[in-house]
């Protein structure tokens, strides 16, 4: 009975650690369109990944992208001028 016991314990602990997120996967991710300069295809790319390139890049020096259309080039949707 007692091991009993000390299983339910370390349950309800796991538990618990459960309910406080400890991964984020309740955090809203933000989402950045990218457009292609070749085919005007779109993408929405999750923000995290953009500051994942955005290391080894100079400062204002912007992340490009392969596109998953045509394997263009894509850039920002909001830095493309409008046709």
């Amino acid at each position: 009975m007692a091991n009993q016991r000390k299983q339910d314990k370390s349950w309800a602990e796991i538990d618990k650690w459960l309910e406080e997120d400890p991964f984020g996967l309740d955090e809203e991710v933000e989402i950045i369109l990218f457009k292609c300069l070749d085919c005007n295809g779109t993408d929405e790319v999750p923000e995290y990944i953009i500051g994942e390139f955005s290391l080894d890049k100079k400062r204002g020096e912007e992340v490009e992208l392969h596109c998953p259309h045509c394997n263009g080039t894509m850039i920002r949707a909001r830095n493309i001028p409008s046709d």
